[in-house]
């Protein structure tokens, strides 16, 4: 029986990234994770990348993943929600997190109400306007007649070239200097003063949680180097390491 409504927030694993050692420790850490929050947990919250890069096909399945699967199953049967918000690394999502884990796939963002608190959602990717070749090259990523034609690639050479791409998107987020501005940041001051209490994001991998007039924007950071969650349990928000 759950104790209360407690909702968890996740983005930017990037499971299959690196070393077989490094993401052997990741993946239990996240695991571990799923486990622990199972009693309580009301809803689990990704904000996309949970893999450094997903392609799915109709009837493949990448490897290398079944203790994630596996856990995210665990974590539904018991009664958790889980939903996932599509992130620059997700290349295709068909129905797999759908059928398995029961989840709710988000392909741009998610508004919602939480303990009587707004909620804005995204991955973040594509808010900076001064991003150009990005913006466009989303458009021709999300575009489903050519992820269909993607598809008739062997997943061998397929999903390798997804690896080789994902690969080029982290390096060009991470070296990439938008100016004096940060435009994730002012896109959560333009949601704040929509209205909404908490607007979250991911994709910059730069932990923040910041109090903004009457809200707050929160980013998770990323676990390729501080492994943390966030936490709402109606009272407040925090990010705990991990």
């Amino acid at each position: 029986m759950r104790r209360s409504n407690i909702y968890y927030f996740v983005s930017d694993l990037h499971l299959g990234l690196q070393s077989e050692e490094k993401e052997k420790v990741k993946e239990r850490l996240f695991t571990d994770f799923l486990d622990n929050i199972s009693p309580d947990a009301k809803a689990l919250f990704i904000l996309g990348d949970l893999f450094d890069y997903w392609f799915e096909y109709k009837r493949v399945v990448q490897k290398g993943f079944f203790r994630t699967f596996t856990a995210l199953q665990n974590l539904a049967e018991r009664g958790t929600e889980i939903h996932y918000i599509i992130g620059n690394h997700d290349f295709l999502h068909r129905d797999f997190f759908e059928k398995e884990f029961g989840a709710k796939v988000y392909q741009d963002s998610l508004s919602l109400e939480l303990d009587g608190k707004k909620f804005f959602m995204a991955h973040g990717d594509g808010l900076v306007k001064k991003d150009y070749g990005y913006l466009i090259l989303k458009k021709v990523l999300r575009n489903r007649f050519i992820q269909n034609l993607y598809s008739l690639i062997h997943p061998d050479w397929g999903i390798g070239i997804a690896s080789a791409t994902s690969r080029t998107s982290r390096e060009y987020t991470h070296s990439k200097h938008y100016g004096e501005i940060d435009g994730v940041l002012e896109a959560a001051k333009i949601k704040i003063n929509e209205g909404w209490d908490y607007v979250l994001f991911g994709h910059t991998h730069q932990r923040t949680l910041e109090r903004y007039k009457n809200g707050t924007y929160i980013n998770l950071g990323t676990w390729l180097e501080k492994p943390c969650y966030g936490i709402f349990d109606s009272q407040k928000f925090e990010i705990i390491d991990i």
